[in-house]
């Protein structure tokens, strides 16, 4: 006789620094039994599903859905931002899940965004409700994602890609520099290079090569809490060229998708860093292309604020029958 199922759906939010899961109730959208995880600490993604599995009161659920920061894929996944490669259906065979769907982080956010409530959001610029009823979600994190959503009749579509790979173009003099002091390293300059928590780092380092300073090392965290402080100028200024980049390729974004109906930030980076993005050239970036500048200008801009996007995104994308 099958072991007894609980009804809802274990949802993952698995990114390259932390995994979270969590108990999704589509009945009530509730997010019961949240724990994170540093991927770190664990050997694989299974060995972190045993453990929330074995802390859960009651039998396991019968569904799953797993938001995973990895570029496209098919029968294995294998992660960028951390040495990990799994497949769906060995982890659907060990946990005895009756479904189990695995679906792009970035897709995962998309399907959350009808789903966020005032406190989950911080207007950057609110207009009036656009006749577009295509949306857009970027952000930095450990990489740098992206996907859109498209209301079809009454069905929602979602759709990953990979914007952290386009290419990125300096708009400014200090930028020019920075991109001359990278380029030799790199051998180009993308915009997960320079839009990701090591991105942030690294712009960082450049401005101080540039500005002909030493730069005591910091965490990426350290750089965004001491421009927020007033602590260090150095962090400031790198933070700001950070905000500015993102505005720019947030921009090209929208106009490359379509994506007229708002414009979404998300990633671990963004709420720590809300009041310095509103005050800085983030939307003057994103407005500024050429005769599309006007029609920018009308796009909403949002930044989600909570962390349990990927896992309310999760809970809401359709699933594949069993």
């Amino acid at each position: 006789m099958p072991a007894p199922q609980a009804p809802g759906r274990l949802v993952g939010d698995i990114g390259g620094t932390h995994t979270r899961l969590a108990l999704f109730d589509p009945a009530t959208g509730a997010l019961g039994a949240q724990r994170s995880y540093n991927n770190r600490e664990h050997r694989d993604l299974e060995e972190i599903i045993g453990l929330w599995l074995g802390e859960l009161p009651g039998p396991p659920p019968a569904d799953c859905c797993l938001a995973v920061a990895a570029p496209p894929f098919g029968d294995t996944i294998r992660m960028t931002n951390i040495d990990w490669s799994f497949a769906p259906a060995a982890i659907r065979q060990r946990f005895g899940f009756a479904r189990l769907q695995c679906i792009n982080d970035f897709e995962s956010n998309a399907h959350a965004l009808p789903h966020l409530q005032g406190a989950d959001l911080v207007a950057l610029r609110a207009t009036a409700t656009p006749a577009c009823r295509k949306l857009a979600v970027v952000g930095p994190g450990t990489g740098f994602g992206g996907a859109t959503l498209e209301f079809c009749g009454s069905t929602q579509v979602a759709a990953a890609s990979e914007p952290g790979h386009m290419g990125l173009a300096p708009a400014t003099a200090l930028e020019i520099e920075l991109f001359r002091a990278l380029l030799p390293r790199h051998g180009e300059v993308y915009a997960e290079l320079l839009l990701s928590g090591p991105g942030l780092q690294r712009l960082y380092l450049a401005l101080a090569e540039v500005r002909g300073e030493t730069a005591p090392p910091r965490e990426p965290a350290a750089i965004t809490a001491a421009a927020l402080g007033g602590e260090c100028g150095l962090c400031a200024e790198a933070l700001a060229v950070f905000c500015a980049l993102l505005g720019s390729v947030s921009g090209d974004y929208v106009l490359a998708t379509g994506s007229y109906g708002g414009l979404y930030l998300a990633g671990g980076i963004v709420p720590t860093m809300v009041s310095f993005l509103a005050g800085s050239d983030f939307r003057q970036r994103f407005d500024s292309k050429g005769q599309m500048r006007e029609h920018l200008r009308q796009v909403p801009l949002w930044a989600i604020t909570t962390g349990r996007t990927g896992l309310l995104g999760a809970g809401h994308a359709p699933l594949a029958p069993g």
